[in-house]
């Protein structure tokens, strides 16, 4: 099976990402993961992506896309992956077109993970982050510490991250408005997408997404 999963900043892409692969027994592949991959071996893409990011600039979307087709290629993704992350724009979803077409393959789904705007902002900018280990995580209303502002687990300080903050959380909300969410209409186009809400708790949103995603491609 092959998918594209899409959704708001804060709609839990990662998260389902990892569990959605787990289940279909195919390798999420995450534009991160794929960075960091490519960066750590020193390709020629890795190479040529840090040379953008050290300057502080984007990187093109043709450098990305190599990333992307040289990991579709791998021998773990022969039945299928889940792109997380990948397309973010309409010229990177036509490229992929282009990309699968040359190998004889297609998408299956496309995953559209539906959020309310108000709940992505009490989302991300509830969150708080320990000063001392940033794997310790918590939020002002779904996961509160004992005590506001400290670390149940080591007592450190809970503070936000600037990205976290309400105004830059708008922001990237309206980035991904005007340029991922036109993906959706481009593959509703071709009859791929399958929407789902992601409220609620992590199992009942993978197992709504697995239910979804059975009903629009069967058993591949």
């Amino acid at each position: 099976m092959r998918i594209v999963l899409v959704g708001p900043p804060g709609a839990g892409k990662g998260t389902q990402a990892a569990f959605l692969a787990k289940n279909l027994d195919i390798p999420h592949i995450s534009t991160g993961d794929l960075f960091r991959a490519n960066i750590s071996k020193g390709t020629e893409l890795g190479l040529e992506a840090k040379g953008y990011m050290d300057r502080g600039e984007l990187v093109p979307d043709e450098v990305t896309i190599g990333m992307a087709k040289d990991r579709m290629k791998q021998a773990d993704a022969a039945n299928g992956f889940l792109l997380d992350g990948f397309p973010r724009n309409v010229a990177q979803a036509e490229a992929l077109d282009v990309v699968l077409k040359a190998d004889d393959m297609q998408l299956d789904a496309v995953l559209d993970l539906e959020v309310p705007e108000d709940e992505v902002v009490k989302r991300i900018a509830g969150r708080r982050i320990c000063r001392n280990d940033s794997s310790h995580v918590f939020h002002v209303e779904y996961n509160a510490p004992k005590t506001a502002g400290v670390c149940d687990t080591c007592g450190g300080e809970l503070y936000q991250r600037a990205d976290d903050s309400e105004e830059t959380v708008r922001t990237r909300l309206e980035v991904y408005h005007t340029q991922t969410e036109p993906i959706i209409d481009y593959y509703r186009a071709q009859n791929l997408v399958v929407t789902i809400s992601a409220l609620g708790k992590v199992d009942e949103v993978t197992g709504r997404a697995m239910e979804a995603l059975k009903s629009k491609v069967g058993d591949k």
